[in-house]
């Protein structure tokens, strides 16, 4: 089988990459692919992340595993096809935990073969700008609802750790 993959480099203009690639390659094959269709050499850390349809980001399965565990979880030993196998199914990519290159991938169609050399790019929209762009991160208004610990409040009179009696603790 070959998947045809769409990949949206997080930015406000499009940068969109179509490529072919055999469902059974790794997911270390579609991160190279994909660093190199951006223009990327491929040398920084990344991993993919597993998503449902709002793009929520769930398990991260990373380049290189950090856990000794024969069996862990790495872009290695797991396929395309085990995190991807219908249209619509989606991943998110983060390439250089520095740089935090985000793109969206999406499965966007599924064909049973290819006389084409795989992967191979179908489509290029865009450029890839020389950096990139500065992600905000902010919690949510909801991060507080639930404000047990009175995080809200702040730390009262107190106006630094100097003045924490540990004793009390």
């Amino acid at each position: 089988m070959v998947f045809k993959i769409r990949i949206v480099l997080d930015l406000k203009k499009d940068v969109i990459r179509t490529i072919a690639i055999d469902a059974s390659s790794t997911l270390e094959e579609l991160h190279n692919t994909i660093a190199h269709v951006f223009g990327f050499n491929g040398q920084q850390m990344a991993s993919f992340y597993r998503t449902d349809d709002e793009w929520t980001q769930g398990e991260e399965i990373p380049l290189i595993s950090m856990d000794e565990s024969p069996k862990a979880l790495c872009m290695s030993n797991t396929t395309i096809d085990q995190n991807i196998e219908s249209v619509g199914e989606k991943m998110i990519y983060v390439y250089d935990f520095l740089e935090m290159w985000t793109f969206f991938v999406e499965l966007i169609a599924v064909v049973e073969k290819s006389d084409d050399a795989l992967p191979k790019l179908v489509l290029s929209i865009g450029d890839v700008p020389e950096k990139a762009p500065e992600k905000e991160f902010k919690a949510s208004r909801d991060t507080f609802e639930d404000d047990t610990y009175g995080a809200e409040e702040g730390f009262g009179d107190m106006e630094n750790l100097d003045d924490i009696d540990f004793d009390l603790y």
